[in-house]
């Protein structure tokens, strides 16, 4: 499933290339499972809005939408696109397969394509999901409130909210950091990799840390993520950017999916367990 770095760069991709674009129109197709808006009612929402910016919201792409100021025979770019005030967004959640692509119309339409945003730049933004977990929701701002992760952000949680989190929680620290209530947009190939960075074992008990063991995975978990933004995600499955390319952090990865290798730091082997039903990486003897 693509993680909070994985997200941030489609976000940041389809931003760049799309931020005050003009929807023309939209196509949905046949299958119920992604949409938790009805596809009518997204296909509706959507047509004649202005893109005004894309940003990643925990796990989720949100579209900030503005109803168009332009006529057909307007340019495709306003030259003020954040100067008008978001009135509708639309959201997606990649599930585990999902990828949001921008093309062009005369590009092949792969199977398990579920959306095609037909644009005034002659672009089209498509969602494509195999595995049908993601979902697709459109909201209209005058009828409901924007969409906001229920978790904190891990790039920007300080010291003292970051380890309020965990106080007196008794599942082990994996688990907590895979709790999207707490911490929005942390995955198992990150919480494997910050933990191993913090030299903390993943069944440590969350509330047992201590403040400084607490600390040293606050800077490890930004460390990690901002390392794994720059370097475009980790491709480990089906993800690829909005440009449909591979990312790289997955060639940086310590522990992740490394069972039976030499521990990178001291040779150790690199072991699995199941927790929290995720199979899980670590360091027997970097990790205390």
């Amino acid at each position: 499933m693509p993680e909070l770095p994985e997200v941030e760069t489609i976000a940041r991709g389809v931003d760049e290339r799309l931020r005050g674009d003009q929807i023309l129109e939209a196509w949905f197709s046949s299958y119920p499972q992604p949409f938790k808006t009805p596809r009518s009612a997204q296909a509706k929402g959507l047509a004649s809005r202005t893109i005004l910016s894309v940003h990643r919201t925990g796990k989720h792409i949100v579209c900030e939408l503005g109803s168009s100021q332009q006529s057909g025979a307007a340019q495709a770019r306003p030259q003020q696109p954040d100067a008008q005030w978001p009135d509708a967004q639309w959201i997606v959640h990649l599930g585990m397969t999902g990828r949001l692509l921008v093309t062009t119309p005369d590009e092949p339409v792969v199977t398990h394509t579920h959306a095609r945003l037909s644009l005034l730049s002659g672009r089209e933004l498509r969602f494509v999901d195999a595995r049908r977990f993601g979902r697709l929701e459109f909201r209209d701002l005058s009828r409901s409130h924007t969409f906001d992760a229920p978790g904190s952000e891990p790039l920007s949680i300080g010291r003292e909210e970051f380890a309020a989190l965990f106080r007196g929680r008794k599942l082990a620290i994996k688990a907590a950091l895979l709790n999207q209530t707490l911490l929005a947009g942390v995955g198992n190939i990150y919480a494997d990799e910050s933990l191993f960075h913090a030299g903390i074992r993943p069944r440590r008990g969350a509330g047992r840390l201590t403040r400084s063991e607490l600390e040293r995975l606050r800077q490890a978990l930004r460390k990690v993520l901002k390392q794994a933004i720059r370097l475009g995600g980790s491709s480990v499955s089906d993800y690829v950017d909005a440009n449909g390319a591979r990312g790289f952090f997955q060639l940086e990865h310590c522990v992740y999916l490394r069972t039976g290798e030499p521990c990178r730091s001291c040779g150790t082997t690199i072991r699995r367990i199941l927790l929290a039903g995720r199979g899980t990486h670590f360091c027997p003897n970097c990790q205390r």
